[in-house]
């Protein structure tokens, strides 16, 4: 579909924060007509992740740390649900086996030295604790307006020792979780989240081109 792979571009930083848009080079380059096109670039710019300038031209959004805090508000506060759920549930062991399992995909991602894996896994991992508590479509929800934090993370995630830092996070929270533990399991989820937002301005300090 047009308009996911044009996000999923934009998400990766293929297509850069400021960059022009064309819609006769992407309808050139997807072999479509102009009409998917204008509908995917108005989805995108529903999202915030695409700006137009009526009669002159259409960009990439810049990463607007506002949104991304937002976002990463209301993210917060569905996965710390999800662990409390998580937790209070009769097996939670067994609750949490297919996120254990994808971390596991996660980890041969980064040995293997794939971040675009790893990072696709990384939702992949999240969704899959959201959906053991019943609630992925609230994760499907957020991830629909995470476009701004999830390419602040795009941009964090090269950084040295971070991949290594997230999958020693998703551990704890899956052993606090097995464990039935909800108050480890709401802290271990706080220290994960926080991570990104935290480096932001050192982020933007070094890429200010993005913002």
């Amino acid at each position: 579909m047009l308009y996911d792979s044009l996000r999923d571009r934009v998400l990766s930083l293929e297509l850069a924060p400021g960059a022009p848009l064309s819609r006769a080079e992407i309808a050139e380059t997807y072999g479509v007509s102009q009409t998917p096109v204008r509908d995917a670039l108005q989805r995108l710019e529903a999202e915030g992740l695409v700006e137009t300038f009526p009669q002159s031209r259409t960009l990439v959004a810049k990463i607007d740390l506002a949104h991304a805090r937002e976002t990463q508000f209301l993210r917060l506060g569905l996965e710390l649900e999800v662990a409390r759920v998580l937790a209070a549930a009769p097996d939670p062991a067994a609750a949490v086996a297919p996120a254990r399992r994808i971390l596991e995909r996660q980890g041969a991602a980064l040995a293997a030295e794939d971040l675009e894996g790893f990072a696709a896994l990384d939702g992949a991992f999240h969704r899959a604790l959201c959906e053991a508590a019943g609630h992925p479509a609230l994760w499907d929800l957020i991830a629909e307006r995470s476009g701004h934090i999830d390419r602040l993370r795009a941009l964090n995630l090269p950084d040295p020792g971070k991949p290594l830092d997230i999958l020693s996070r998703h551990r704890e929270i899956l052993e606090a979780v097995a464990a039935g533990d909800r108050a480890e399991a709401e802290a271990a989820v706080r220290r994960h989240l926080s991570g990104t937002l935290q480096a932001a301005e050192a982020i933007r300090a070094r890429r200010p081109d993005c913002f």
